[in-house]
């Protein structure tokens, strides 16, 4: 990777945003666009898989690169939930604008994320799908990281857990701490707004799961005010599943989610 000086960190060359444009012809004539945001130190390579699938049938596809993501844990620890929500915010208003109707979904934090959406914007947004999302956790040292962040700038990585041999989800090495700080910090919010989402949601959850915990899947489940809540599970896949085994499922549960929240 390299940059000029006073650019920036430089991205890492598989951090590029995918933005495929619709094919109303593949999907009824209507205009069906899909949002989807990666995780926490994950970068757009670990959904575009996801993403270019949604494209093939149709979708008019963005994934956005989060701020602070795809350089340097660094970086990223100069970065804020704040930061990452206005980017994904900034690709729903220009999907909302082109389109006719919007799914948001993403991996992990994405989830998170999408769900933030989901409860700021109504029936603004079509449908909700998420994969492994983080709202919660058991781990006890993060009640420390007021205190830690200051004292050291990173903990081990969270990246790679995923159970198919040889894949690479190009996510940095290390944990950004305050970042993370950042991140836990908008999950009580979160939580509590979870009542205002009412979009169908489509839930799809790695039976193995080194990264994120059991907590978050009832928390959702139990706290959206969805009518229309679908739960897949992933036997074969750990956290990163948007790379792993059960990609095919995630994509097929996801495309007939699409075509049945967006049908005129």
């Amino acid at each position: 990777m390299t940059t000029a000086p006073n650019a920036g960190p430089a991205i890492h060359p598989l951090a590029a945003p995918l933005s495929v444009p619709a094919r109303p012809e593949l999907t009824g004539g209507r205009r069906v666009g899909v949002l989807l945001s990666h995780g926490f130190t994950g970068q757009p390579a670990s959904i575009k898989p996801w993403g270019e699938a949604l494209a093939e049938r149709g979708y008019g596809v963005e994934v956005p690169r989060l701020p602070g993501h795809g350089t340097t844990w660094q970086d990223c620890n100069t970065t804020t939930w704040d930061d990452w929500y206005a980017e994904l915010s900034r690709a729903f208003a220009d999907l909302r604008r082109d389109h006719d109707a919007v799914v948001v979904g993403g991996l992990s934090m994405g989830g998170a994320l999408t769900l933030r959406l989901a409860a700021d914007h109504g029936d603004a947004v079509a449908g909700v799908v998420v994969v492994n999302p983080a709202l919660a956790t058991g781990r006890k040292d993060v009640t420390l990281l007021p205190v830690l962040k200051h004292l050291v700038g990173s903990f081990p990585g969270i990246a790679n857990d995923i159970k198919k041999p040889g894949v690479e989800e190009h996510g940095y090495t290390r944990t950004p701490l305050k970042a993370a700080h950042s991140m836990f910090r908008a999950w009580p919010g979160l939580v509590a707004d979870l009542p205002r989402v009412t979009a169908p949601l489509l839930y799809l959850r790695s039976t193995v799961d080194h990264v994120v915990d059991e907590l978050t899947q009832p928390l959702v489940v139990a706290g959206v005010s969805s009518r229309d809540v679908t739960e897949v599970s992933l036997p074969e896949s750990y956290h990163v599943a948007t790379l792993d085994h059960d990609l095919p499922t995630i994509v097929e549960e996801t495309a007939a989610f699409v075509k049945r929240v967006t049908a005129a």
